[in-house]
C-alpha cells in the first residue's frame, strides 16, 4: 500500500534536505525512526523529544519542516502539544504517529481537524517483518512528501551566486485548461482525498450541507478503524447522516458513505437503486481504498450526472479514474495548490486538463452549489 521509496525525491524542490524533529517517548521507536529516515537520504534529523513539552520548545528553536509527533507521551501528550507546535513553528507539517486503536484513532482524527497534516499508523509491537516494513515505507514516503510541500510554501532565500547575477524574471505560472461542466444537474457527489483530507472534508462538507440533495461518497486514504471514526466526525461536524460503507448499502440523498480502510468502494446499479460493493482487489496507486476505482464506477453508473471533487492529497490517485468521468460527460472540481496541504492528487487532475474548476477550499462549495441548481425552476 506504500509508494516505492525511489519514486520520492530525497530532497526538497529547493535542494535542501527535509529537516525533521522526532517526538516519541519510546527509545526503541525513536531509534528505529532515526535509522530509517537517515538511511532514506535527503533528510536531516534536527533532534528528538521525549514528550510534548520538549517538542514544543525544540520546534520553536529549530524550526523544522516536519515534526513526527507521537500521541501518547508523558508530561504533555501529542494532541495537547500540536497547536502549540503549529504556533511555535508556523508552516511546519506535523505527522501524527499512533497505533491503530480506537482511542488513538479518535485522537488522530481530532489532531487532523486541528491542523496536523497527516498520520502514520505504527505497529502495536515492532514484531513481524511485513508490518515493520510497511510502517517504515509509509513513514519515509510521508516525511519526504510533506517536506516537499513545506519547501514549496517556504520563502526561497536566493544564493549568493543568484544575488550577484542579473535579475531573471520567474517563469509565468502554468495555465490550466478548464473544461465546460456537464449541463446536467449532478446525481451524486464523489470525493477523493488523502494527506490533509480530514480537515478539508470537514470544511467542505459543512459548506455543501445546506443545499445538498444527492448522495455523497468519499474515498479517503485511511486504514481500518480510522475510516469509521472519520465518518462519525463528518456526521457530527456537517449535520449529514454519515457512516462507513458496507456492501449492499443503497445510496440515499444527503447520506455520506466513507470507503472502509483496506477495501475499494465501487457501485452497481440495480433497477432504480445504486448499491455499494466493497472489493479486496489489489491496491491501486499503492492504496486501498483508492479513488480511481470509485471514480471509474461512478462514471459507469452516473455518466454525465457524476460530480467528482479531488481534495488535498499526496500522489496522483484520481487522475486515471477522472479520465473515465470526463469521458462519460461528468464534471471534476479540484482544490487549488494554495489551500492544499499537498497538491498532488488535485494537481494531477488539474494538470491533466480534467477539471471544470480549480478553486480554494472555501470556494468549492459555491462551485458545487452552482452545479446543483442546474435544472431547477
Amino acid at each position: 500500500m506504500s509508494a516505492p521509496l525511489e519514486a520520492m525525491p530525497g530532497r526538497t524542490l529547493q535542494g535542501s534536505p527535509v529537516r525533521v524533529l522526532l517526538a516519541d517517548d519510546s527509545a526503541v521507536v525513536r531509534g528505529l525512526t532515526r535509522k530509517w529516515l537517515d538511511a532514506a537520504g535527503g533528510i536531516e534529523i534536527l533532534g528528538s523529544a521525549t514528550n510534548g513539552l520538549q517538542a514544543v520548545a525544540m520546534a520553536a528553536s529549530l524550526k523544522p519542516d516536519v515534526v513526527v509527533l507521537d500521541i501518547e507521551m508523558p508530561e504533555m501528550d501529542g494532541l495537547t502539544a500540536l497547536p502549540q507546535i503549529l504556533r511555535a513553528a508556523p508552516g511546519v507539517k506535523v505527522l501524527m504517529s499512533s497505533t491503530l486503536t480506537v482511542r488513538n484513532g479518535e485522537a488522530s482524527i481530532r489532531a487532523m481537524s486541528l491542523g496536523a497534516a497527516d498520520y502514520v499508523p505504527k505497529p502495536e509491537a515492532f514484531r513481524g517483518e511485513d508490518t515493520v516494513e510497511q510502517f517504515r515505507a509509509e513513514l519515509v514516503r510521508k516525511v519526504l512528501g510533506l517536506g516537499q510541500a513545506r519547501a514549496l510554501a517556504r520563502p526561497h532565500a536566493p544564493s549568493m551566486a543568484a544575488k550577484a547575477a542579473a535579475p531573471v524574471a520567474p517563469p509565468p505560472p502554468r495555465r490550466l485548461t478548464l473544461r465546460t461542466p456537464s449541463p446536467l444537474k449532478p446525481a451524486i457527489l464523489a470525493i477523493g482525498s488523502s494527506t490533509g483530507g480530514p480537515q478539508a472534508l470537514f470544511q467542505f462538507l459543512r459548506g455543501v450541507a445546506p443545499f445538498l440533495d444527492v448522495p455523497v461518497v468519499i474515498t479517503q486514504h485511511m486504514p481500518p478503524t480510522f475510516t469509521a471514526l472519520l465518518a462519525e466526525h463528518i456526521g457530527k461536524l456537517s449535520g449529514l447522516a454519515a457512516a462507513e460503507a458496507k456492501s449492499g448499502d443503497v445510496l440515499q440523498p444527503r447520506q455520506v458513505l466513507v470507503a472502509p480502510g483496506d477495501r475499494h468502494m465501487v457501485f452497481k446499479a440495480r433497477g432504480r437503486d445504486v448499491f455499494v460493493e466493497l472489493l479486496d482487489t489489489p491496491p491501486e496507486n499503492f492504496c486501498r481504498p483508492a479513488v480511481d476505482p470509485m471514480f471509474r464506477s461512478i462514471a459507469d453508473v452516473y455518466g454525465a450526472g457524476a460530480l467528482c471533487v479531488v481534495l488535498t492529497g499526496m500522489g496522483a490517485d484520481g487522475r486515471e479514474g477522472g479520465k473515465r468521468v470526463v469521458a462519460a460527460g461528468g464534471t471534476i472540481l479540484a482544490q487549488d495548490a494554495e489551500t492544499s496541504v499537498v497538491w498532488g492528487m488535485p494537481g494531477a487532475v488539474a494538470e491533466a486538463g480534467l477539471c471544470a474548476a480549480v478553486q480554494p477550499l472555501l470556494s468549492l462549495p459555491g462551485e458545487v452549489q452552482k452545479l446543483m441548481t442546474r435544472g431547477r425552476k
